[in-house]
């Protein structure tokens, strides 16, 4: 059958989709989610049906296809096309096999991620292969597989150095920004640390979103090696590079369940660190009620299979189980984070003690790791010395950026002030609830928007004393903010 083009100038944000006239779709016998080939001068691309009842959207001889498959095949519209009939993949079998709580083998699961990759797979069929792996939990060497696969269909950050170090934390936490000072410290202390960080999907930040306050983290995989051999370091953001990509397809169904299948979740990590030949690397496991790992057997849990699978990749790993019942740091949110993070590399007297205090340890675990000694005795000296804070300057232009005094940072031009109600102790800090505050104040939308504390548990407190500062750049943004602030307990104090 051939069809003329519409371009409907709707992207599917992955899977190739084509839609196609009720009445075209009947003379074909085909229905929704079925495949079609698309063929024009040469090029051939299969992509999944849906099907139009209203000959406005589509009308009968007309074939509306998505922004992915004019890119793919470099359409215009009314181009005439070849459409025929094409088999599903062969992965929807084996997704199938998978929700019936059968064992994946490696060809199988290395068709699953070329398809995901591929954008073979609906987001239907995706979904089901995320939830069969959440009710069916994949076995140690399923979860191998589906790392090694994740990396095959990637591209590689191939550095030929010795050792490299890398580090992830679990996350979950406000705050938290431990890469913006691991990085300028093991770097400034001579190792290779190429640190791809994510932004935010639910958090007030992610790494990359604070770095951006600082330079540029958007760049190809050749650009970020160049930085990398140049200063021995980067933070960039991994979604702007094809580093293990079936694990952002994968991320992107998961989100709107919040389905966090431990198998993947496993694999999205070591795939991420595989991929820029990570040889070293440190996991941060927050633990708390508001925290991804609710409790201590389930940081224990994922810390064994940590361990076993950094072994079979051959990788050196090490697993911290951490605090993760209150933010860490004071700023929450991009431009209050990035201020926090320069304070403390500067040895400001308001630096957050609590992040430094984290990162020192973190820095000093991975100076054991590599058989360095006195780890914490040698990362203290780095920073007293100014040596991190000159290595992340260095960073930071080789990142496009320029050194800006902490001071400097602009936040949110309108503020408000949540004081205590009562004098005594702070004995909770709700993750949730600061979280919630700093994204309607704007976070991340708005780099100046978010939370300043002043408190963290077990501070002492008196009645009238700030708790925490509201930053936006919206005063109706800051007036929904503080509405949630007033009618829920974010600090406990007794």
């Amino acid at each position: 059958m051939k069809l003329k083009v519409k371009d409907i100038d709707i992207s599917s944000g992955g899977p190739l989709i084509a839609v196609l006239n009720h009445q075209d779709a009947a003379m074909l016998d085909l229905h929704v989610m079925d495949r079609i080939k698309i063929k024009k001068r040469g090029k051939i691309e299969t992509v999944v049906v849906d099907i139009a009842e209203s000959n406005k959207v589509v009308p009968k001889g007309r074939i509306g296809v998505f922004e992915e498959v004019i890119i793919s095949l470099k359409l215009k519209n009314n181009d005439v096309v070849d459409i025929v009939i094409a088999r599903k993949p062969l992965s929807i079998d084996y997704i199938k096999k998978k929700l019936d709580g059968q064992k994946l083998t490696k060809n199988e699961i290395d068709q699953i991620v070329w398809d995901i990759v591929h954008n073979k797979l609906s987001a239907v069929e995706l979904t089901y292969f995320v939830a069969a792996c959440y009710t069916n939990v994949m076995t140690t060497e399923e979860t191998i597989l589906l790392t090694k696969a994740m990396v095959k269909h990637g591209d590689v950050l191939k550095l030929k150095k010795y050792p490299v170090i890398d580090k992830h934390s679990i996350g979950g936490i406000p705050g938290n920004r431990t890469t913006l000072v691991i990085v300028p410290i093991m770097t400034a202390a001579g190792y290779h640390m190429p640190k791809t960080s994510s932004r935010s999907i639910t958090s007030p930040a992610g790494t990359a979103d604070t770095m951006e306050v600082l330079a540029d983290v958007t760049f190809p995989i050749k650009r970020m090696k160049d930085i990398v051999l140049k200063t021995k370091g980067c933070i960039v953001w991994g979604g702007s590079l094809n580093l293990a990509p079936a694990d952002d397809k994968i991320i992107a169904v998961e989100r709107p369940l919040e389905i966090d299948a431990e198998s993947q979740l496993l694999a999205s990590i070591m795939a991420k660190k595989h991929s820029v030949s990570s040889t070293h690397i440190l996991i941060d496991v927050p633990v708390g009620k508001d925290s991804k790992v609710k409790n201590i057997v389930e940081a224990l849990r994922l810390k064994k299979e940590f361990n076993k699978i950094g072994k079979r990749l051959n990788k050196k790993v090490r697993v911290l189980i951490t605090d993760g019942t209150q933010p860490i740091g004071n700023g929450i949110g991009p431009a209050l984070e990035a201020r926090d993070i320069l304070w403390l590399l500067k040895r400001d007297p308001k630096r957050p003690l609590d992040l430094e205090k984290k990162c020192l340890m973190m820095c000093s675990n991975i100076f054991g790791m590599i058989g360095v000694k006195y780890g914490y005795k040698k990362t203290l000296q780095i920073l007293n010395s100014g040596k991190a804070y000159q290595k992340m300057v260095e960073i930071i232009k080789a990142q496009g950026g320029k050194e800006v005094a902490a001071e400097d940072i602009k936040i949110g031009r309108h503020s408000y002030d949540v004081s205590s109600t009562r004098s005594g102790i702070v004995r909770h800090i709700d993750n949730l609830f600061v979280s919630r505050i700093a994204r309607i104040a704007g976070a991340p939308r708005d780099k100046g928007a978010g939370i300043y504390l002043y408190k963290h548990v077990g501070d002492r407190v008196k009645r009238g004393e700030k708790l925490f500062t509201i930053y936006s750049e919206s005063m109706h943004a800051l007036d929904y903010a503080k509405d949630v602030a007033k009618s829920n307990e974010v600090f406990v104090v007794g």
